[in-house]
């Protein structure tokens, strides 16, 4: 009966080792490990407590489209990522060759100063 139990546990453990590894492997946990935890529009900062409220943005809104070197993707939080959807649903829309509209493109950058922030 003991071997039994540990037969079962060892399996139930080797299998959340693989479930780990599978999810270590995907884009999110690739982009978390590339990028600081920083909203890439509005600069809210996260930590272990809130990550989860911290997203995966494919700068080309192809999902399929999954670089090893995260070329592809930017840390959003959830509201900034939802504007940005809706941005794109919106421009959409407003197909019109002489719409007043402007595709306009984030001009803040996070990151522009890290080198200097690092240093201090």
């Amino acid at each position: 009966m003991a071997n039994n139990t540990a037969n079962k546990l060892d399996k139930v453990v080797a299998s959340a080792r693989t479930a780990r590894e599978t999810r270590d492997r995907g884009y999110r946990e690739k982009a978390l490990k590339l990028y600081p935890h920083i909203c890439g529009r509005c600069a809210r900062e996260f930590e272990r407590q809130n990550l989860h409220e911290l997203t995966v943005h494919h700068r080309n809104h192809d999902h399929e489209d999954n670089p090893e070197d995260g070329s592809n993707w930017e840390l959003l939080c959830v509201y900034c990522h939802d504007n940005e959807h809706q941005r794109q649903l919106e421009a959409g829309r407003d197909s019109t060759p002489n719409s007043k509209r402007s595709a306009s493109t984030a001009t803040h950058s996070p990151f522009a100063n890290l080198k200097d922030l690092l240093s201090r």
